[in-house]
This record gives structure tokens, sequence and C-alpha cells, in this order.
């Protein structure tokens, strides 16, 4: 890792170049065929340039992020134009051989944000970075090492943690061999995640006017990068001991309240707005409500334009966290492949089942979010839609408002606030709780008061939940339970969330934390039972063993 090829330094460049083209300095790095590494880091215009060729490198990981989490799961299934590698991992008899399981690429990655980290402590030694510019970008790239670091927890168990610069590595496959790969238990493997996490000593976005932080062409590149009190959150989640659950939920909220006093959209899942469509719910032509010919259906209205519109205001107040795909560069987006142009996967006819089961508040009887949205029918075949609504705005979607309030009310049901939990996942804070401050302690006050005497519009006040979104009638809960509020927000990601790459990890850690493989195993022994697959049962049996829950770990 001590020497970059032209052809790796030509990729982070070109990165670099579609997101910031106007800033000269990022991309004034020599670039001979190959560049010694103590001529990467003189200044930091090379810190920030090492930085965008990291996040080149991780968008590498997309593909096999969105077919391991979503394929092994429930929600996506194999076209008859897939390979044997996916079919492998549909049925979860993955052999030798499978590219999808092979940790390599994953370490590659992190091995780079291990490089960075030791060089950007070497510049700070040094002078050439002050200690607020050494900690914003230090806490970024030990962020997105974490995030790779837990992928490989969730899919391999047991894995080797890195984490500090190996000079003497001439290759992946050298450092394999070496006590440094050691594998730890994925419980260990959280403890150290999170250690590193609550460490850091900078949890913020980039501050405005750091170099990174630009507009170029439309795009805002404060959101290409990983948030840190997210990453923090989702590790707490998973742990899952002690405190945890509180903790999650504190770093969660403070990003759920990210717009400040007065904003009353940046991340608080509001509903449709009256009468002009300009939004992100599920919602009808007014006065048209009962007509189904009148759903809002465009790339800059409505729940659709979540994943189509231009990065305007109403993007900003969903997406957290976004790559995008350009054309003219490496890599190439490959989700087109997946699921449009070879059309290899497809939604399992469980997840349709699963929308159709949903009844809207005009008595539709389906969730728009899938059959109008999440997917389309080709034929007589669903196709996912969400990755390719706009050829213009293509991009790998990691983390959004929605999938937050869902963290949000995972960690606040187990932290025994089941009412807020319920609340933020049916119809929101005011409709459920009443116009009042709801208040539990710390991190549990929304104040959803509206008042035109006295002239109050509080932060929570227009929150309308995850189903209040989606045009949804509430879940009815048969017992208020822990169990039963947890069923409910796991069942409300499937339907909010699918296809973007978060299935697997949200049953896995259900199952772990309940100690109940059948959590798991019925799911996918119910996708391939609805296609009817003859392995069903052999899938199942095989499911209810935890040790194959996770792929294997070999080298390729």
């Amino acid at each position: 890792m001590k020497r970059y090829s032209s052809i790796q330094l030509l990729t982070a460049f070109a990165l670099c170049i579609a997101m910031l083209a106007s800033c000269k300095k990022l991309i004034d790095v020599d670039a001979p065929g190959v560049l010694e590494e103590k001529k990467m880091y003189r200044n930091i215009y090379d810190a920030d340039a090492a930085i965008i060729g990291l996040y080149g490198r991780f968008l590498t990981l997309a593909e096999s992020y969105v077919v391991l989490n979503e394929l092994r799961a429930d929600l996506l299934t194999t076209t008859a134009n897939a390979n044997e590698n996916l079919i492998q991992l549909n049925k979860h008899d993955v052999k030798a051989g499978n590219p999808y399981a092979n940790p390599k690429p994953y370490y590659d990655v992190i091995l780079n944000c291990n490089d960075l980290l030791y060089n950007f402590g070497q510049m700070l030694a040094n002078k050439t970075l002050n200690q607020t510019e050494y900690n914003m970008r230090y806490a970024d790239v030990a962020s997105l090492r974490a995030w790779v670091y837990l992928q490989l927890g969730i899919h391999f168990g047991n894995v080797p943690y890195i984490s500090s610069h190996i000079p003497s590595a001439s290759s992946l496959e050298a450092l394999m061999q070496t006590d440094a790969a050691k594998p730890i238990s994925f419980n260990a493997l959280l403890d150290s995640l999170i250690d590193a996490q609550e460490s850091l000593a900078y949890m913020d976005p980039y501050a405005a006017g750091t170099d990174l932080v630009t507009t170029v062409d439309g795009y805002s590149t404060s959101k290409f990068f990983i948030n840190k009190k997210v990453m923090l959150g989702e590790l707490y989640l998973w742990r899952g001991k002690g405190g945890d659950y509180n903790k999650a939920a504190t770093v969660l909220k403070e990003v759920m309240e990210t717009g400040g006093t007065g904003d009353f959209f940046t991340y608080r899942i509001t509903g449709a707005s009256k009468g002009d469509n300009n939004d992100l719910a599920v919602g009808y032509l007014r006065y048209n409500e009962m007509d189904e010919y009148s759903l809002i259906n465009s790339n800059s209205q409505g729940w659709r334009s979540i994943f189509a519109r231009a990065e305007d205001r109403l993007f900003g107040y969903e997406w957290v966290w976004y790559l995008p795909y350009n054309t003219l560069f490496q890599p190439n987006n490959p989700f087109t492949k997946l699921f449009t142009t070879n059309f290899l996967l497809k939604p399992s006819q469980q997840s349709v089942d699963s929308w159709n089961a949903q009844v809207q508040k005009n008595n539709f009887p389906y969730d728009a979010r899938g059959p109008k949205f999440s997917y389309t029918l080709v034929g007589n075949e669903p196709q996912v839609a969400k990755y390719g609504y706009n050829a213009n705005t293509e991009k790998w979607f990691l983390y959004r408002a929605a999938a937050l309030h869902l963290a949000f009310a995972e960690a606040a049901n187990r932290d025994g606030h089941r009412a807020i939990a319920n609340a933020l996942v049916n119809q929101g804070i005011q409709p459920t709780l009443g116009n009042r401050i709801t208040d539990e302690g710390a991190p549990y006050l929304f104040d959803a008061r509206k008042s035109d005497n006295p002239q109050i519009a509080a932060d929570w006040y227009l929150n309308n939940g995850l189903r209040g979104r989606a045009n949804l009638y509430t879940v009815p809960i048969s017992a208020d339970s822990t169990i039963a509020i947890e069923n409910m927000i796991i069942d409300e990601a499937g339907l909010e969330l699918a296809f973007e790459g978060r299935r697997w990890s949200d049953l896995l850690r259900i199952a772990l934390r309940r100690n109940d493989p059948a959590f798991l195993a019925d799911k996918v022994y119910d996708k391939l039972r609805k296609q009817n697959d003859p392995s069903a049962a052999t899938v199942r049996a095989k499911l209810l063993n935890k040790e194959n829950w996770y792929l294997p770990f070999k080298w390729q």
C-alpha cells in the first residue's frame, strides 16, 4: 500500500474532478506512472484528494453491499437471467469462488483507510495539517472504516480486525498470513469499533468552508461523506447491551434534529403538502383522492421523487448519505445491470405480498410504495425501480431519514419507550400522542405543539410518521410489548427500505438479539416457498443453525 499505480490515481482523480471540478487545488497532485506515498501528503489539498480517492475505492463495494444484504434476505430474488453466483446466494448455498463471498475488496478499502489515517498523523506531526483539519479528516476516514468492518462482521462473522498501518505488507495476500490477520468474534469486533468511534474528536459533518464541501453541477458534496453519529448509533444498536439502546437513541436523535430549532422538515418525516404535492409523501391530486389514477407519480413530486429528484431542498430533507455515479468515470453504476439491462434480480413474491397486504387511507388495497414506486411490472414480472428513475441522477443510496427514524424507533422500543417508537413508525408524534410536549427524558423529548393562541409552531408538529407519510392506516398492535413493536418496526423497514441494502442486516440483528434463529430462517423460507423453490425447507433447516448465517471467510 506504499505505492499507488497510475490506474488507482486516475480513478481517484476522475472522481475528484467529477465531484470537485471547481477546486483546482484539490487535484493539483503529481501523477507519474507510480507515485510514492510520501509525495501524496504534502499539504491539505493532497489529504483531501486522498479522501476523494478513498471514496472512489469505496464505491466499488456498492454491488456486493446491495446483493448480499438483499438477495440473502426475503425481499429480492433471482430472475431467469441470473448467474450461478447469484443463485447460490439466493439459496444460501455459496460455493468456493463466488465473487460476492470474497472479503478481499473490503480489506482493500480498510487498508487504504489505515494508510490515510497513518499519513494524516504524520502530517499533523509535521504541521502540514492543524489539529482541527486533522480531527475532521481522521474522523471521516475512521468512520468509513467502521462501516466497512461492520459489513464484514454481518456477512462473515469472525473476521480479522486490522486497524494499524502495515507498511511491510506487499500485498493483501501476504498480510493475511500474518498475526495481524487473526480473526476475532463479531461481538469483539463491535466492541473495538465502538471504542474507536467513541474516541473520535470530531463527530459533525465537515465544516462549511472546508474544500471538501462544495457544490458542483448541482451536487452538494456535503452528503457524500459518512455521518459519524449515525455510524455510532448503528453500532450501539448492534451490540445492544447495558445502556447501548439509550446511547443509540441519543446520537440518532441529534441527527434527526440536524436543522435545529425552527426546522420542521430536515429528517423529520413530514406528510403530504396541502395542495401543491411538493413533498416526499404518497399523495393524490387534491379533491381527487379517491381516484387511483390521480396518484402523484413523478420524478419531482411525491414519494417516488425521493429516488429521482435533483439534489434540491427536498432531497436534503430525506438524504443523509449518498454517492453519485457519473457515466464518464469509473466505477460504473452496478445497479443498471442487476435490475434493468440484464435483469438479474427482481422483487420476491414475499415482498409483493407484503405491500399488497397494506391498506391506504383512501382504502386502496395496497401500499403504493411497492407496486407504484419500488417496483414496476415489465410484462408479468416485477422489476426493481428505485435505482432507475433518472439516468442523470444515478446514485448509491446509503442512508436516509426513513432509516434514521426506524433505527431510533428500534432503540427507543428496546429502551422502554414503546409509545414514541410506535408513533414515529405509524402516524407521527402529534397525531398519535397529542398536541403536546412528549417528555420522557432525553433523548425522548419531542415538542409537537401547534397553537394559534398562544402562537406556537414547535419543531415536531409536522411529523407524520412513516406510515402517515405513505398514506397508510396505523398497524394495530395486538399486544403492547417490546417484541410486538419490534416486529412492526422490522416489517415497516421492509416496506419502506426494500432493495436499498439493509434487509439481511436487519433480520440478522433481530435474530441475534432474541437468540431466535427461526426469526431469520422463516423469512427466507417464506420467500423460497412462495416461488415454489424445492430447496425452501432445506434452506430453513440450514438457517436454524447460526453458523450458517455467515459466509465462509475465504480469500480469493
